[in-house]
């Protein structure tokens, strides 16, 4: 069969541009070898944070009183909070079934390996082959799990985050490798539910390494105060899983100590890796570069007819980006006037309690791009929505240009922060200055005026601090 576009796997950058390309027009059609939303409907961004907030509600239990109310007995059903994830996770997956109905896209469930002269040989579960043509093929095949080497994810004794998302008990102790996203909002949701969580690091900073320094300094913070051990500047030597509990041998990179961790199950965080085996790269010709595949500007790859969107690619392994870089190519394909995405204005997101959010530059890159600065905070501890709701932690960040006003990068660790981020994403696309954000209104009592009152600091002219 023909279509005007393929897309090879359905993630929230395949169903994204897939759904994109038919509402201008085209042909399309979804190949996905396992369930429609791909790793991040049914193992990824939505199950997990079904999970976290599942955490966050025995969290409140377990802190009613600070609000005047008596709360007795309550205690968490780990399999009932396992259940509800997957069953979010389930009608999430439902829903991208219903857009690709109402969008008329076929959906061609099997195995997909990119053939030359724009095809797709795919392999359905009862081995049969078909073959089908496109005049644009989009490769959306996401990633998966990064293994450490010699440290091997068995999904027993040491797991990803996908088996972290469906143990059938929780452990009694577990060892988190790797402190960025998923590593930390797997630890709050374990530690917080009653694990004892140690999470190693190998970056100095700790927790959220990539993020600004105060970012990472204030959530280990906050973190150590809750109970949970954070080994920072730390390399993991070896996991030995011979017995009942597996045994994690770690060294202080800087004092060049080892110690041994005990623990139930070890959990393996320490990023993604592109899913680039057997799809067929290699005799397309489709050019690889540093284990990412090579595209210009709009996503095409080496080979006319093919283009590359999400994790596969080089940039940030974010859920939005892929679908912004799906919508973006397609539009390109439709022959629409498209500008090619401002990598340097897209938000990170961590999920746990409290939130992290942040885009553009931080602190120290600012100033290593030649920058005068300006740096405005304010903490939520002089928030009354914030003091209301009990969510004193954090701070809102705010680094603008001195020269000229421009708004350089936000940081933001707080209750809900990742709501609040996108007032600085498109502050800065409409290239909004510092006394601009300052005029703008916003409503009290807010926790969003924070970024109004971190504005005012950068200019000497804060009210609440």
């Amino acid at each position: 069969m023909k279509y005007d576009v393929l897309v090879l796997g359905s993630g929230p950058g395949g169903y994204v541009a897939a759904i994109r390309a038919s509402q201008l027009g085209l042909k399309t059609a979804v190949i996905e070898r396992e369930s429609l939303g791909g790793i991040c409907l049914n193992w990824g961004c939505i199950p997990t944070k079904a999970l976290l907030k599942s955490a966050k509600v025995f969290e409140y239990l377990n802190h009613a009183s600070d609000f005047g109310i008596t709360v007795e007995g309550g205690k968490a059903d780990f399999g009932a909070v396992i259940k509800r994830s997957r069953g979010v996770a389930d009608g999430m997956s439902k829903g991208i079934q219903f857009l690709f109905k109402k969008n008329k896209i076929d959906a061609i469930m099997g195995n997909g390996i990119l053939k030359k002269d724009k095809k797709i040989e795919v392999t359905a579960a009862d081995g049969t082959k078909t073959t089908y043509e496109a005049d644009h093929i989009i490769i959306a095949t996401g990633a998966r799990s990064k293994e450490l080497p010699g440290i091997a994810i068995d999904k027993k004794n040491i797991i990803g985050y996908r088996e972290a998302m469906s143990l059938p008990t929780m452990p009694e102790s577990m060892v988190v490798i790797g402190a960025g996203a998923i590593g930390v909002e797997f630890a709050y949701f374990y530690h917080t539910m009653g694990t004892k969580v140690t999470v190693v690091e190998f970056m100095e900073n700790g927790l959220v390494p990539r993020e600004d320094a105060e970012i990472s300094k204030e959530l280990n913070k906050i973190y150590k105060k809750k109970g949970m051990t954070i080994l920072g500047n730390t390399a993991v030597e070896k996991v030995d899983i011979s017995g009942t509990k597996k045994k994690v041998t770690v060294k202080d990179r800087k004092t060049g100590e080892s110690q041994v961790i005990e623990c139930d199950v070890v959990l393996s965080a320490t990023g993604v890796t592109p899913n680039l085996e057997n799809i067929g790269l290699e005799e397309v010709g489709i050019s690889i570069e540093k284990g990412f595949i090579k595209v210009d500007e709009f996503y095409n790859t080496s080979v006319k007819g093919y283009y590359a969107i999400g994790d596969v690619l080089p940039t940030q392994a974010l859920a939005h980006l892929a679908s912004a870089e799906g919508i973006t190519c397609v539009e390109k394909i439709a022959g629409q006037h498209v500008q090619p995405i401002d990598y340097g204005n897209v938000p990170g997101c961590t999920y746990c309690s409290p939130e992290v959010a942040s885009v553009g530059y931080t602190e120290v890159a600012a100033k290593e791009a030649g920058y005068e600065l300006k740096i405005g905070k304010f903490p939520f501890a002089a928030s009354g929505k914030a003091a209301a709701g009990g969510v004193k932690d954090g701070f809102v960040k705010l680094i603008f240009d001195a020269k000229y006003g421009e708004l350089l990068g936000a940081h933001f660790i707080g209750d809900n922060v990742t709501e609040m981020i996108a007032e600085i994403v498109v502050a800065r696309k409409l290239e909004t200055t510092g006394h601009e954000m300052i005029k703008s209104i916003h409503p009290h009592p807010t926790m969003s005026e924070a970024i109004m009152e971190a504005a005012a600091a950068a200019y000497g002219e804060v009210i609440h601090i």
